[in-house]
């Protein structure tokens, strides 16, 4: 079905998202890169935005910009506590969430405060806890989708994600511990996805992948901006070679809106870089049913956070 549609459509766009006034979205890290892209998008659709984001300040200027069809909801995912109250506040149906932040490849190891490495933490744990905690106001919309990105790089993901918390002592490499974090999203969407058929929710579960896209998160001081010379050239060299955040976010959008339960959504060129959106490859170990389940497990156990999907699950 998915490869139908998209056959029809050979260059989904943004201009294409459906009509979607009278819902709330909530997106993570929405306040840059593919992120911003994705907020203003939807907002522009017709759809009420809550900006979660870590910096409050910007995330206000966006609100500003999105002329009064956006809130701020400060949440840092590297700190359960902060997610936790977060989740709190929200009081409302969320009709779309999408777990889009991330950090990728700081050179150095750096534990959060929960004792956990800081990618396996924001970019997997923090959006799993979020995701739970903010199961009941999904559960109280009639068609609620979670879309949480991926990347190409979940394919240097190995089942070694189940050790994945570097504060164990296991030596640290910045590009295999993004690679973990990135296949721990796709397993945790696809075990989402699984779940609620299993509890027999009205909740769709997606993921999807920007490709390569000039975005802050090559820039950004938390990764791998970190290194100096990086992130000073980082972003005009990536401005040459890659499209830019707008064309990075169009698998999102795709992916939070029309894509089909339980799919993967990327760029369909240079081996899922760029181009059209339509379905991505998954690596056989992201496909691993025992593997989600016991990441599943795992996740629970570090965060504290069980899902229930109407006490079925």
């Amino acid at each position: 079905m998915l490869a139908s549609m998209v056959m029809s459509t050979p260059r989904w766009t943004a201009d294409d998202l459906p009509d979607l006034s009278g819902r709330t979205a909530l997106v993570t890290g929405a306040t840059s890169g593919i992120g911003r892209v994705t907020a203003t998008e939807l907002a522009r659709h017709g759809a009420r935005v809550i900006l979660a984001v870590r910096n409050p300040r910007a995330g206000a200027d966006l609100a500003d910009e999105l002329a009064g069809s956006a809130s701020v909801l400060p949440v840092d995912l590297a700190s359960l506590e902060s997610v936790h109250r977060a989740a709190a506040t929200v009081d409302e149906p969320i009709d779309l969430l999408v777990n889009n932040a991330g950090v990728m490849a700081p050179p150095r190891l750096r534990i959060t405060e929960d004792g956990q490495e800081l990618q396996f933490q924001t970019n997997h744990l923090g959006h799993f806890a979020l995701t739970g905690l903010l199961l009941p106001r999904l559960l109280d919309a009639p068609a609620p989708r979670v879309t949480t990105v991926s990347s190409i790089a979940h394919r240097r993901g190995s089942r070694q994600v189940l050790q994945a918390n570097q504060a164990e002592g296991v030596r640290y490499s910045p590009d295999v511990a993004y690679g973990q974090s990135k296949l721990a999203n796709l397993l945790f969407a696809m075990e989402l996805q699984r779940r609620a058929e299993a509890a027999g929710v009205p909740l769709t579960s997606t993921a999807a992948h920007p490709g390569v896209s000039n975005t802050n998160l090559f820039a950004s001081k938390d990764g791998i901006g970190g290194i100096p010379l990086l992130g000073l050239v980082s972003r005009p060299v990536m401005g040459l070679l890659f499209p830019d955040a707008a064309a990075g976010a169009e698998a999102t959008l795709y992916a939070a809106t029309v894509a089909p339960p339980g799919s993967y959504t990327g760029p369909t060129q240079l081996f899922g870089s760029r181009g059209p959106v339509g379905p991505a490859g998954m690596s056989e170990t992201a496909r691993d049913e025992q593997l989600a389940d016991q990441l599943w497990s795992l996740s629970e156990d570090l965060t504290g956070v069980r899902f229930d999907l109407g006490g079925a699950a």
